[in-house]
């Protein structure tokens, strides 16, 4: 079993994650090789919260400029959406607006 806090990276703040925080959802950069159990798992122990559901996105990595070289590579990232139960706590961390 590996750590919480190495399957959660970080939040993810966007226009469009914002706006689905008043439907209970929450956006989280999580590692490549989480599934949506280790997912659901980490963030209860982290934040003390009830999960209903996690969804997830594999994102590939984009070809970029690098200043005088040619090309690139931004690296690749998984996105997990995730619901909380109906009653449960929001996240204290996304609750700063």
């Amino acid at each position: 079993m590996r750590d919480a806090r190495d399957i959660i990276i970080r939040p993810l703040i966007s226009e469009k994650s914002t706006d689905l925080m008043e439907d209970n959802k929450y956006t989280f950069v999580v590692s490549g090789k989480a599934n949506k159990i280790e997912i659901k798992h980490a963030l209860e122990e982290i934040f003390g919260v009830d999960v209903k559901s996690v969804n997830t996105a594999n994102f590939k990595g984009k070809m970029k400029r690098l200043g005088r070289f040619p090309q690139g590579k931004q690296p690749s990232w998984k996105k997990a959406v995730i619901t909380l139960a109906e009653g449960s706590k929001p996240i204290e961390l996304f609750e700063s607006r």
